[in-house]
């Protein structure tokens, strides 16, 4: 049997579970494999094309466990689609005339490596599917197994990915101390923003972690620093509509009555409202390597509060965004479980040659299994049937519908 040598790369967006992630294999791997070599691909694909790598030593073997305590990814991320010839060429990747999945394909055989692990979202996975197609079709003896994070929850069809959780939690500590603002001068408005680009999940699950964080917090009757302070007034998902005359008139009625506004507010939610007036004005809207429209330059926050503070006479409107805050943080405790569950079954995926990408099978009845590539996709909408979503919206008081 050839000697096993191990790679992995994280890729994409943070979240809450890479440097664990990256731990857990490497401990995985040292418990059970020890003679197998593990090194890292720095910047995720990109050092792959590069040839940009770490080599795990002894001695960061020995100390792994403390990347459990990390933020970040430990080995550096990127957004690169091995699929866009062009966006690699401009780069610098790849020379002209070269394709990136056999440059990837070719680097991986020179190293000598038998096992890719490749950590990241829908994009990350996508392109490790591209890649592990590319392998297969043309005699490479390597085996892809990718483990699923992302913030967003949207990975088809993964019930849960890696750092959600702890993104929500993180995000709903952000807003506790945001909440505060609304103290801070007369017929405010505080708008928080949370990642989402084509799911409300973090959101919705943010808006209850708060909700729970807020249901032990003790007030002295009398001041404004009450409970109504740390209420949330209005949610807004991609997955959600609602009529914006209607949604101001009972905010309004929030203002008169309180002097203050909150709403949570999903960075996808309007958003290809957004866009599309944008064009239609001629206006040239950004898009990244994969095709997606770069969501930071788009500011869906501000677009509530400019339609909101006009219609609700509002003398003060800020928008504040969790995200950066949450998707940094260390994997929690319920993650932190996760993780070692996927690792676990990824190592196991690998050293039995079965690619694929870890996680609860929501079509095979949320069993843990390694699931084939060509079933990975992105854009999986949150599920507002959900009980403890209609829990949320109650705790609000807000009518929905579900968007068109």
């Amino acid at each position: 049997m050839p000697r096993q040598k191990v790679a992995m790369l994280t890729a994409g967006g943070l979240a809450p579970c890479l440097s664990s992630a990256v731990g857990g294999l490497i401990e995985r791997y040292t418990d059970i494999a020890p003679d197998i070599e593990l090194v890292a691909y720095r910047s995720g694909y990109q050092g792959l094309l590069l040839g940009d790598r770490i080599d795990i030593t002894p001695a960061m073997r020995e100390r792994a466990a403390v990347l459990h305590r990390h933020g970040g990814s430990p080995i550096g991320n990127s957004r690169v689609k091995l699929t866009n010839v062009n966006d690699c060429v401009k780069r610098g990747l790849v020379k002209e005339g070269e394709n990136p999945l056999r440059v990837a394909a070719e680097r991986l055989a020179s190293d000598g490596i038998t096992i890719l692990h490749t950590i990241g979202g829908d994009d990350t996975n996508t392109t490790a599917a591209d890649l592990a197609a590319y392998l297969g079709a043309n005699g490479y003896d390597l085996t892809v197994v990718g483990l699923p994070k992302t913030v967003d929850n949207d990975v088809v069809p993964i019930r849960q990915t890696l750092g959600a959780w702890t993104a929500a939690e993180y995000g709903a500590r952000f807003f506790d101390h945001v909440s505060n603002e609304q103290s801070a001068a007369p017929r405010t408005i505080v708008i928080h923003e949370v990642m989402g680009r084509h799911s409300g999940w973090l959101t919705a699950a943010t808006a209850r972690a708060y909700i729970r964080m807020t249901e032990t917090t003790e007030f002295v009757d009398g001041f404004m620093m009450n409970a109504q302070l740390k209420n949330i007034d209005g949610l807004y998902l991609p997955e959600t509509a609602f009529d914006l005359e209607a949604e101001a008139e009972r905010l309004r009625g929030v203002m008169d009555r309180t002097g203050f506004v909150t709403l949570f507010v999903s960075e996808g939610a309007c958003l290809d409202a957004i866009v599309a007036e944008r064009e239609a004005a001629g206006e040239t809207v950004k898009r990244d390597a994969f095709g997606h429209v770069k969501i930071d330059t788009i500011n869906v926050g501000s677009w509530f509060s400019k339609q909101f503070a006009a219609l609700l006479g509002a003398e003060r409107s800020m928008v504040q965004k969790s995200g950066y805050y949450a998707r940094s943080a260390p994997a929690n405790r319920d993650d932190l479980r996760l993780i070692q569950s996927m690792v676990d079954l990824a190592v196991e995926s690998g050293l039995n040659k079965v690619s694929g990408v870890t996680g609860h099978d929501e079509d095979k009845g949320g069993r843990l299994r390694t699931i084939e590539f060509p079933r990975i996709r992105g854009g999986k909408h949150f599920d507002t049937s959900a009980p403890w979503f209609a829990e949320v919206m109650d705790a609000i008081g807000q009518g929905w519908k579900p968007a068109a």
